[in-house]
Parts: C-alpha cells; sequence; structure tokens
C-alpha cells in the first residue's frame, strides 16, 4: 500500500463490515440497536482497531463487561452516552488500556481488575448482570463467566479461540493460552455474536451455538471489509499509477485523490457486508427445503476437488439424511463457508471463460471502482492490468450474493447450461426487471418494515430472475447477447409494470390486495405494488416474444394472456401447483416442471388467440371469438378444475391430467 492510502483503522472499516452482520441480526431479531440500547459483552479494549472501532459504531452500546490480555471491566448497569464518550476518549488515547477508564463513571458494584489477581469479588450487581451465584473468582473464571453472560451481543475484537463445540478438545482449538477461559458454544447465552476478530470463535463452535438458536456467521463474512478494503486500494493504485506513468497525473495529485474517494472506498466495500449476511439469512429461513440443494452442491464440489467437507466441517450424507428427517437445514455458518466455496469455483469458471470480454458488462469494471474514477479514467480501467479478474469477481459476487450458493448450480440442473451462460442470463434478467433499483428501494426499508418482510421481497426477486435467467437458457441459443436481449425486453416490461388494471379478474384482484398488504406493513406504494406484481412480471417475456412475433403492441398481448388466464381460472390451477408439497429435491423439481408446462401452454394459447384475431383495436372480440370457437375443450377443462377443487387433496398426478386438459384447448 505505501504511506498514501487508506488507513484501516481511520476508516474502523474492518469493524464497520462485522457490524453490518450485527445490525442485520438484530434487525431479524425486531431491534434498532443505532436508536435503541442493547447489553454488550466484548472481547478487547478500546486500543484495539476492531474492538475500539466497533465499541463507537452505536451510541446505544450499553458495555456491561469486557477483557483482554491485561484486565477484567466490569459496569453492572452502564450509562449509554456517558460510557460512549469515555470510551471514544480511551480510543484517542495513545496505547490505553481499560486501567485508564475513569472509575468515577463506572456504575455501583462494577470495576476493573488486572488478569494477574488472584481472585475478584462479585458484588451483587456484578453477579445480576453475568447470571451467575458465584462470590468470588479467580480472573480466568470471571472471564469465562463474562463469555456465558446473557446479554445481547458477544462483540470479539481480540485474538485467540474462546469458543469451541462441547465435543471439540482444547488440544484440538490449539490455544493453550486461552484453555482456562474457553467455553463450548452450546453454554453461550448472548443472542448474537459479531465476529470482527479472526478464529474467537471454532468453526464446530459456530454450529452448535447456532443449531442451539443463536444468531452467527463466520469471522470471514464478517471482518471481510478490511480484505475487501485492500483488493479496492491496490487495484486503484493500479489504475492511477497507470496515468502518472502517462504524465496525465502527478504523484501528489494521485494521493490527493485517494484520500477524496476514502468514503466511497468505504461504501463500495461495504456494500459486500450487507450483500453476503443478507443472502445467508435468506438460505436460512429456507434452509430445511435447500438442504437437498445444499447437499448436492457440497457433493459436486467434492468431485470436483475443490472442497473437504470434513476440513470444513460441513456434515457427511448420513448426517445430512439425519437433518432431512428431523427437517432440519444448514445452520448459518456452514452456508457461510459453501457460499465462500460456490463463489470461488463460479469465479474460476467465469474467468476461464469469455465472459468478462462480454461489452455489456464493462459496467461491472466501472462500478467496482469510485465514481472520480468513471468520471475521469473509464478508458483507462479498460487497459487495466486485472480488467478480467475484476469484471469475474464482480459478476460472481452479484449473482450469489442476490441469488444464494445454490443458484448456478440449479439452473444447470435444470437447463444444462454452462456457468458463463447462466452468467450472461442472470445478468441480462438482472437489467431488464430493473432488479438492482428494486433492491434499493428493499434496501430503503431497514428499520421501516419488517427485516421479515424484507426477505420476503427479496425472496420474490430471487424467484422472478431464477425464471427469467432459465427462459432466457431455454429461448436463445449460447451465448445469450446481453445488450441486445435488454434492448428487446427492457421498454416494454416497464411500459407493462406501470399500465394500471392490467390483469383484469381474480388475478388483479390478487395482485392489488396483496399491494395492499405490503403498504399496510409500510412499504410505500410504488414499491408494493413493484413486488406484488414480481409473478406476473414473469409472463411479460412470453407476452413480449409474441407480440414481437406477431407484430403488435404488447400491450394487447399482455390482455389476452391475462383475460385468458382469468376466464380459463389458469390463476387457480397456478397457485394449487404452486401449492404442492416440496420437502425434497425431486418433489421440487417436479413442482418447477408443473409449474413450466403452464407457463408454456399459456403462452400458446395467447399466441393462438393473437394468430386468429380480428380486425378490431381492443383484443376482447378476439378473446371472445376463440372462446366460442373452442367451447367444447374450455368446458372439459371448466369441469376438470370444478373436480380438482372438490376434491380433499389435490396431488402432483391430478394436475397433470388438467395441464393435460389446457394442452387440449385450442
Amino acid at each position: 500500500g505505501g504511506s498514501a492510502g487508506y488507513d484501516h483503522k481511520k476508516m474502523g472499516i474492518t469493524a464497520r463490515g462485522a457490524w453490518e452482520s450485527v445490525k442485520r441480526h438484530f434487525r431479524e431479531l425486531g431491534k434498532d440497536i443505532q436508536n435503541v440500547d442493547f447489553s454488550v459483552a466484548g472481547i478487547g479494549d478500546m486500543s484495539g482497531d476492531v474492538f475500539g472501532n466497533g465499541m463507537l459504531l452505536s451510541r446505544h452500546i450499553r458495555l456491561i463487561a469486557a477483557f483482554d490480555h491485561r484486565h477484567v471491566f466490569i459496569d453492572p448497569s452502564p450509562d449509554a452516552e456517558a460510557s460512549f464518550a469515555e470510551r471514544e476518549r480511551l480510543f484517542a488515547l495513545p496505547r490505553s488500556s481499560w486501567a485508564d477508564y475513569d472509575a468515577a463513571l463506572i456504575s455501583a458494584g462494577g470495576g476493573i481488575w488486572p488478569r494477574t489477581a488472584k481472585s475478584i469479588p462479585l458484588s451483587p450487581e456484578m453477579r445480576a448482570i453475568l447470571g451467575t451465584d458465584a462470590t468470588r473468582l479467580s480472573p480466568a473464571e470471571l472471564i469465562n463467566t463474562i463469555l456465558r453472560a446473557p446479554v445481547e451481543l458477544l462483540w470479539n475484537g481480540g485474538i485467540g479461540t474462546y469458543v469451541k463445540a462441547a465435543d471439540e478438545t482444547h488440544a484440538e482449538v490449539g490455544d493453550r493460552a486461552n484453555d482456562a477461559i474457553r467455553v463450548n458454544g452450546s453454554e453461550l447465552r448472548c443472542k448474537v455474536v459479531g465476529e470482527g476478530g479472526n478464529l474467537g470463535f471454532t468453526q464446530r463452535g459456530r454450529i452448535e451455538y447456532a443449531r442451539a438458536g443463536g444468531h452467527i456467521l463466520t469471522d470471514a463474512i464478517d471482518n471481510s471489509a478490511g480484505v475487501n478494503c485492500s483488493d479496492h486500494e491496490v487495484n486503484i493504485k493500479i489504475l492511477l499509477n497507470q496515468i502518472v506513468s502517462a504524465g496525465d497525473l502527478t504523484l501528489k495529485q494521485r494521493n490527493e485523490l485517494l484520500a477524496t474517494m476514502t468514503d466511497e472506498v468505504a461504501r463500495l466495500v461495504l456494500r459486500q457486508n450487507v450483500l453476503q449476511p443478507q443472502t445467508i439469512s435468506i438460505a436460512v429461513r429456507e434452509a430445511p427445503d435447500l438442504l437437498g440443494d445444499h447437499a448436492r452442491v457440497i457433493r459436486q464440489l467434492e468431485k470436483a476437488g475443490r472442497l473437504n467437507r470434513r476440513i470444513e466441517f460441513l456434515p457427511p450424507d448420513d448426517e445430512i439424511a439425519e437433518r432431512e428427517q428431523a427437517g432440519q437445514g444448514l445452520t448459518a455458518p456452514e452456508i457461510a463457508v459453501l457460499l465462500a466455496y460456490s463463489k470461488i469455483a463460479l469465479y474460476d469458471e467465469l474467468l476461464d471463460s469469455d465472459v468478462p470480454e462480454d461489452p455489456y458488462l464493462e459496467r461491472e469494471l466501472r462500478g467496482y471502482f469510485p465514481e472520480p474514477l468513471r468520471e475521469r479514467y473509464a478508458e483507462a480501467m479498460e487497459r487495466h492490468p486485472l480488467r478480467r479478474q475484476i469484471i469475474a469477481t464482480a459478476i460472481t459476487n452479484s449473482m450469489l450474493n442476490h441469488m444464494g450458493s445454490t443458484f448456478a448450480f440449479r439452473v444447470s440442473e435444470q437447463c444444462g447450461a454452462r456457468s458463463p451462460d447462466i452468467a450472461r442470463a442472470y445478468a441480462a434478467a438482472r437489467a431488464m426487471f430493473e432488479a438492482p433499483r428494486l433492491w434499493a428501494a428493499i434496501d430503503a426499508l431497514d428499520n421501516r418494515a419488517a427485516a421479515t418482510l424484507q426477505l420476503d421481497m427479496i425472496s420474490d426477486t430471487q424467484a422472478l430472475l431464477m425464471r427469467a435467467s432459465l427462459w432466457l437458457l431455454r429461448n436463445r441459443r449460447p451465448p445469450i447477447a446481453i445488450e441486445a436481449e435488454v434492448a428487446r425486453f427492457a421498454p416494454d416490461i416497464t411500459r407493462l409494470l406501470s399500465m394500471k388494471n392490467l390483469m383484469p379478474g381474480r388475478a388483479g384482484a390478487t395482485l392489488q390486495a396483496e399491494a395492499a398488504r405490503l403498504e399496510g406493513h409500510g412499504v410505500p406504494a410504488e414499491t408494493a405494488e413493484w413486488v406484488a406484481s414480481l409473478p406476473a412480471l414473469y409472463c411479460t417475456l412470453d407476452i413480449i416474444e409474441v407480440a414481437n412475433q406477431a407484430q403488435i403492441a404488447a400491450e394487447q398481448v399482455a390482455l389476452v394472456y391475462f383475460t385468458l388466464i382469468d376466464a380459463l381460472e389458469l390463476d387457480w390451477l397456478a397457485a394449487t401447483i404452486d401449492r404442492l408439497g416440496a420437502g425434497n429435491h425431486w418433489q421440487h423439481r417436479a413442482r418447477s416442471a408443473l409449474l413450466d408446462n403452464l407457463y408454456t401452454q399459456q403462452r400458446r394459447l395467447a399466441a393462438a388467440v393473437v394468430a386468429e384475431r380480428g380486425p378490431e383495436e381492443h383484443p376482447q372480440p378476439w378473446i371472445d371469438a376463440w372462446l366460442a370457437h373452442n367451447h367444447a375443450a374450455v368446458e372439459r377443462l371448466a369441469a376438470v378444475l370444478t373436480d380438482l377443487k372438490s376434491a380433499p387433496r389435490v396431488d402432483s398426478s391430478m394436475l397433470m391430467v388438467a395441464l393435460g386438459e389446457v394442452g387440449a384447448v385450442g
């Protein structure tokens, strides 16, 4: 990095990254820790980069206990504002320790003790806040008790391994200095763990804590911002050094420019720390349903020689079978590991392909750099020696952060596509449906709408992009021309989305009811209608394709398409298919195949009406004439659906019969 660049401690970048994980955990628990007081126990002291910066990231931290290698600090009932100011003073004090903390600010019953003390008396206040009956403990015993305290957050900003699994030995941990204070994951009573420091937990300790209900990811996820910031700094300097060498920028000007971009570099870096915990949270919610896919991805990575599940403590097949039987999936720490390995594998495949040469994906390169560089040196970026690596990294992160670790695998399994083709399909679908703008609107609801509702909306977006990617891969020969497909579909999709009352009858009423429900939970009207429209937006691909082939307006085909769905009650059929149980991988595949069949039939029916259209401007007379011409087949379909509605239980074989009747219409 050299003398000029980004000082991680001054930026607080590692702690800020881990804090994004902490904020997400608490949002999912229904608490806004930036505006409501919460209790914390910590590992570290205020002179440390990660601990010190972390304990200044909310003015509502109530730090009730902390320890480092020198002292134990206890403040049973801290004043959030006064203690924040004192921690701020210590952070600015060179080489401070807990011994420098103003003892007058410590609440009754608290204090600071050196770890060399023979024993420490526990006041009634200490016993209450730490959840112990002991009246006197050695420093090691007190630290062990602090680790097991019933606090809301355990913040690790120190060095050492403090938590293991119950069936792990201290020798297996390999950190003899902390053997006397180490605890088991199942013993923790905190609600959330933030791992600003490395190796604070063993992976098995994390899994044990998570399976007991604790909220934790991994240190690699939480504190990734430091490494990410260094990567950005190196790549920015490589770019600017080319400009300096060409004589178009002095070294002094380069250094000044680096300094002005500090805040934007931090924003670019922290975006990963927002997205990775988010996608893991979605996967955790769906973990039992995703277990089959997760298991297949693990086996695929193993077969390719990319993963050793024993080393990474991912469950063997017999344990996966037990979890499936128990209705359990992978935990967040396990999903985090799988996400990392999936990213490595996808990145390598994209780098070995011609995806980084796709002209449309040049915007991934530009988006990696801060705005001042995009404005001034866009042309020089194309000559960046790591241009291909940056593009491959950016598209990998976007795909798996937004779609989950199993995305590329699931798409490949369903249509046989290779990862480079999947990446192109995803990039096209993301742009066609303006997904980044919708994601930003959902992100803006942090602490305004329930976190579970936000995750629901993101899951709905994932479903649309998954289906759209598959549609492109099935309907276009590889390689997909991203720019051409975006130009073909995006304008019509935007226009159709903006049209009110495009969907008649029950489907339209369902859409409006869903939009109203979302608004009732604090979602702005535009975003609520957009999210409610996501299932219908997938249909726009078929609608626009039929319109282009027939050379008529997409709005006319849309009216035909959705009116037929209402008239033939295909919306009921789709909802019934969607409600089918999908307890394992094969049931999920079967349900997807039935839905795909229905969408294919809906497109065929719309195309049939359009092909026989009359001279009228409005499509309703075309539809009426077509329905009259196919009256007998329509009646047979209606009779089958009536039977299904009266059945106590509808299974896939019954739905296949219904789909056969749909296929007989027209």
